[in-house]
């Protein structure tokens, strides 16, 4: 067979591919991009009318700014706990004792629980007056806070909740700490290393590029914080006083509520942004402090 052939049965067999990347991928993208600097509204035909969303969205629109605001609120307090309690909570993990397998399921545990039951579940144990948070806070004579009604508690509520599914990302840096060659703690043993020298010298370096991976991946799905704020809200989308008007929630308020797709279409590409400068940033200093093996 020569090798025109092989590449045309090659073709062939990520046809479903390609045509799944251009009808749902590339093609709603490039879309949304003609899309965000029209009027479109679902019901109307498409009015280009240049960058009038965008300068509405930077120039008028304090919502956008609150949103904006909320949203890297999250993701700096978020992604930098969520890694350091999943990284602990590995390492705890990784120690060599009997019934070790039970509890690393109950940790991971958390990770695959259904989203919105997850969230009810929440809602419950931070009820201000019944919720079993408040209540063990009380056993101290601690008087609990309202949590989700009020707003300067509700986003390190949702922050709390985050750090509750940490065992989903345990799970990685478990494996990569299984994955370092014993020989290394054997030669730092016989050194006079210590426990906590050898953690910070052997295994945290060891495992950098899981962590630069977790970091990359949460933050950009921090970036799409959009089920917790609009289920925990409930009907009052983004209350207590805007504090869960995060950006995806607004981008859908804009393109669901209002219908304002064009508006919507815009932020979508203004988030996008963001999150591709961010990621560019975290590959450059990656350099710095990601080891691999192999360097």
């Amino acid at each position: 067979m020569n090798k025109k052939k092989e590449n045309l049965y090659g073709y062939i067999f990520i046809l479903p591919w390609i045509i799944g990347f251009l009808g749902l991928t590339l093609g709603p993208l490039l879309f949304s991009l003609v899309g965000s600097f029209t009027n479109y509204n679902v019901t109307s035909r498409m009015d280009f009318i240049g960058f009038a969303n965008y300068k509405e969205m930077f120039m008028y629109d304090d919502l956008f700014w609150t949103s904006l605001y909320n949203t890297l609120y999250f993701v700096a307090f978020s992604v930098p706990l969520t890694t350091i309690a999943a990284i602990l909570i590995s390492t705890l993990m990784n120690q060599d004792i009997p019934g070790m397998r039970v509890f690393r399921t109950i940790y991971y545990l958390p990770a695959i629980l259904s989203g919105v039951g997850v969230y009810l579940l929440w809602m419950q144990l931070l009820d201000p007056s019944t919720g079993l948070i408040n209540q063990f806070l009380a056993i101290f004579g601690i008087d609990g806070p309202n949590w989700l009604f009020d707003s300067e508690w509700a986003k390190p509520s949702l922050i709390m909740m985050k750090l509750w599914s940490a065992g989903g990302s345990m799970l990685l840096y478990l494996a990569a700490m299984q994955g370092v060659s014993k020989t290394l703690y054997e030669a730092a043993i016989m050194d006079g290393a210590t426990r906590v020298q050898m953690f910070f010298r052997i295994t945290l370096p060891m495992v950098t590029p899981i962590i630069f991976f977790d970091i990359v991946t949460s933050t950009i799905g921090s970036f799409q914080i959009f089920q917790e704020a609009y289920v925990m809200s409930a009907d009052n989308a983004g209350a207590p006083e805007n504090s869960l008007l995060f950006y995806n929630l607004y981008m859908w308020i804009k393109a669901f509520n209002v219908f304002d797709m064009g508006y919507a279409m815009a932020m979508s590409w203004i988030l996008f942004i963001i999150v591709l400068i961010l990621t560019i940033i975290n590959f450059k200093f990656a350099r710095r402090w990601v080891h691999y093996e192999g360097d």
